[in-house]
């Protein structure tokens, strides 16, 4: 809107301040929804890295004296990616020794189904053929060396993938056929002498099978060792920039908190009576740390000392009201209304009530320069 000379009015100084104050109130406002939100994604971080290292300090507990696992965390650390990069080379290594056990036994197995016994285990029972109609009543699994010969030449993962299961496939047939066949059975006797032999090679071949579970058991333990190296390396390092988050959002709070109470109006004398009076009622944990901000705001302030002087007049805005807001919070804690918290009309008769600490400090603060007694909580 436009005066008649065409200039625009000035806007009055009062609408232009409630303008600016609502202003900072909605950037405070938005600052706090931000840093509140970044601080929950902390929490649920920080979370994480506790819930970790409580299940590792468990497991290590457990851990026997005796153990490999070793004891320097950082050399096992520094020595991680080597041992990762030898995981694959490892993994190689162990699938071309199985598979030379598979070649062996596959000797084994050749050895037996060319035995002249050999053939009624060659394929499967034909079971409607010879009309053994309770067959699959008796036999949970059946098993013969086509099929046994056609999972170890299975290409598309549905093999064996150890030579043990070949060997118990190889067990199954003869004991198969022993179960349902009658002792004096010819089929019964075929199984059972065909088992004998196969039973004499396998032991030949059981000593290079050990060495090779042993083996891998190593390597398993070495893998899982190296996986928990890995995540204590990341918690570690994300601990480490939790830490640097947590350090700048202290910072920012901070920042935050003094551009908040430079906004505040400045404390009358009637307000600052109200506060000293409202420090008496503090127990003496708590009446330490009021002190401790004011320390915090004034190096030279002991607020531990024997005896503590209290100007209640030399003390910054932003010292004064963090008191009010830390005096309101615990007397909310403690049920009691932070908007009486002393009446205005309380006297020395009053007082006299409180023990001998409460005394001093209700006398140092009215006076503003008086020194007090202080007892160690």
């Amino acid at each position: 809107m436009e005066n008649a000379n065409g200039s625009v009015p000035d806007i009055p100084i009062q609408e232009r301040n409630e303008k600016e104050n609502a202003d900072s109130v909605e950037n405070f406002s938005q600052r706090v929804d931000e840093m509140g939100g970044k601080v929950d994604q902390l929490e649920q971080r920080l979370n994480d890295v506790e819930h970790f290292y409580s299940n590792t300090s468990k497991k290590q507990s457990n851990t026997p004296r005796g153990s490999s696992i070793l004891k320097d965390k950082e050399k096992q650390i520094s020595s991680f990616r080597r041992r990762q990069q030898d995981a694959s080379r490892r993994e190689a290594a162990g699938a071309r020794r199985m598979q030379e056990l598979v070649r062996q036994f596959g000797t084994i197995l050749r050895q037996i189904t060319q035995h002249k016994w050999a053939e009624p285990f060659m394929e499967p029972v034909d079971v409607e053929g010879l009309g053994l109609h309770d067959y699959y009543e008796v036999i949970e699994k059946p098993m013969d060396f086509s099929t046994i010969k056609r999972k170890m030449e299975a290409k598309d993962g549905s093999g064996y993938k150890h030579v043990r299961e070949i060997c118990a496939d190889v067990r199954l047939i003869f004991k198969n056929a022993m179960k349902y066949n009658e002792e004096r059975h010819d089929v019964h006797v075929m199984a059972k002498t065909l088992l004998g032999k196969f039973e004499e090679k396998w032991l030949q071949l059981l000593p290079k099978v050990d060495e090779e579970e042993k083996r891998r058991k190593e390597e398993e333990a070495e893998v899982q060792q190296d996986m928990q190296l890995a995540q204590e390396a990341a918690h570690a390092k994300m601990a480490k920039d939790l830490s640097i988050e947590l350090d700048e959002v202290d910072m920012q709070l901070e920042e935050l908190r003094e551009m908040v109470l430079q906004k505040c109006r400045k404390m009358s004398t009637e307000d600052k009576k109200k506060l000293g009076n409202a420090l008496t009622r503090l127990s003496p944990e708590d009446l330490n740390k009021a002190l401790l901000i004011v320390a915090q705001s004034d190096p030279t302030f002991q607020a531990t000392a024997t005896e503590v002087e209290l100007d209640m007049n030399a003390q910054s805005e932003s010292t004064l009201w963090k008191l009010k807001f830390f005096v309101q919070d615990v007397l909310h804690a403690q049920g009691k209304s932070p908007a009486s918290i002393v009446p205005n009309n309380i006297n020395n008769n009053n007082l006299l009530n409180n023990n001998k600490r409460r005394r001093e400090i209700c006398d140092a603060l009215a006076k503003s320069s008086q020194k007090r007694s202080k007892k160690p909580s």
